[in-house]
């Protein structure tokens, strides 16, 4: 135990707004969740009528995905018809399969030249959520398929709920006894005259929060005593004591901050994965540190392709990208509700 380190108090965190913009404020998404009511798990169908144009970064070290090659600018695939983000680690890989009898139930995918036949094409990612309750229940097929069954442009339910309710941040240090606190899901938006940016983000990450306009930790590692450790300082007090374990709790696979930025701005898949690169920008002003060696953090950026504006630079919408990317990772831990052992910021 590091007890000599500084401590920094949990100040008071101002209450989350009823809502700061969501991600369906870009015309042309519909958002579903299914939780599951047996332990925190869920997942979280993001459809587009009827497709969009999108980019991605994920420089990172070990994402859970598939379909995320598709995106990579030398792919021929301009389009795809839905993003789908699910807990249970690499065992939530098989639901997408009810993303794809949704979509092909409905008639929705690319005409393949057979008739009465649609190829939908969905990419997706996961998240860890397996130290939370009992890791042998996870979204299979139909919570894939009940999530897009309740996939509207209504309100966007945030924090424990989805491919939320089951994530958690600030793991870094719980061998030393730091332990760790609720993360889930955020969206926000900013409109600015006919141009819409908006984002929706998944927080499961080994690092801490911040509040990305004071620098603030609003969640992450948390002393027994209940202030807030700093894993970075951690690091720092760790390496300078002689004979301390160096080590970090931070394994391949187990943390993942999942990001979607969207735009009603016509773009292409180039322009959108430097969309990407900048809002990831936005997501390393929220989380520190972020893009660990254990992290598969993956940013996710659209088109819905409905306002032609050709003399917009691309670096004004990349910076308004980054800032609603952080606006929702901030909300994503302010909105989440307490699971055992694992306290949220609301009800603390």
């Amino acid at each position: 135990m590091l007890s000599h380190l500084p401590e920094q108090n949990a100040a008071p965190q101002p209450a989350a707004s009823a809502s700061a913009g969501s991600l369906i404020d870009v015309p042309g998404i519909r958002v579903g969740h299914f939780t599951d009511p047996r332990r925190p798990t869920g997942c979280t169908a993001i459809l587009f009528d009827p497709d969009a144009a999108a980019g991605v970064d994920y420089a990172t070290s070990a994402p859970g995905e598939t379909g995320v090659v598709l995106l990579q600018p030398s792919s021929p695939v301009e389009q795809i018809h839905a993003l789908f983000l699910t807990g249970g680690g690499l065992f939530g890989l098989p639901s997408f399969g009810g993303v794809i009898r949704y979509l092909e139930e409905h008639k929705i995918g690319f005409d393949w030249g057979t008739p009465d036949l649609r190829i939908p094409i969905v990419v997706g990612a996961v998240i860890d959520d397996l130290a939370v309750g009992d890791p042998r229940i996870r979204p299979d097929a139909e919570a894939a398929y009940k999530a897009c069954a309740a996939a509207s442009t209504g309100s966007v339910a945030e924090g424990s709920v989805g491919v939320g309710a089951g994530a958690t941040v600030g793991k870094m240090h719980r061998s030393r006894g730091f332990g760790g606190m609720k993360g889930g899901l955020g969206t926000a938006s900013l409109k600015v005259g006919d141009v819409v940016v908006s984002a929706l983000a998944v927080v499961n990450a080994a690092g801490d929060i911040l509040d990305w306009r004071s620098g603030r930790i609003v969640a992450g590692a948390r002393r027994p005593s209940g202030g807030f450790a700093d894993s970075v300082e951690v690091m720092k007090q760790v390496v300078t004591t002689r004979g301390a374990d160096l080590s970090l709790d931070d394994p391949a696979l187990r943390s993942t901050t999942l990001v979607l930025v969207a735009t009603n701005v016509t773009l292409a898949k180039t322009a959108l994965t430097k969309v990407a690169n900048m809002a990831n920008c936005g997501a390393s002003r929220a989380i520190r540190p972020y893009h660990t060696t254990g992290d598969g953090d993956q940013l996710f950026a659209v088109s819905t392709r409905k306002l032609e504006k050709p003399d917009l630079p691309l670096t004004t919408i990349g910076s308004l990208a980054a800032d609603v990317a952080a606006e929702a990772i901030v909300r994503g831990v302010r909105m989440a509700t307490s699971a055992p052992d694992w306290p949220a910021i609301r009800d603390l």
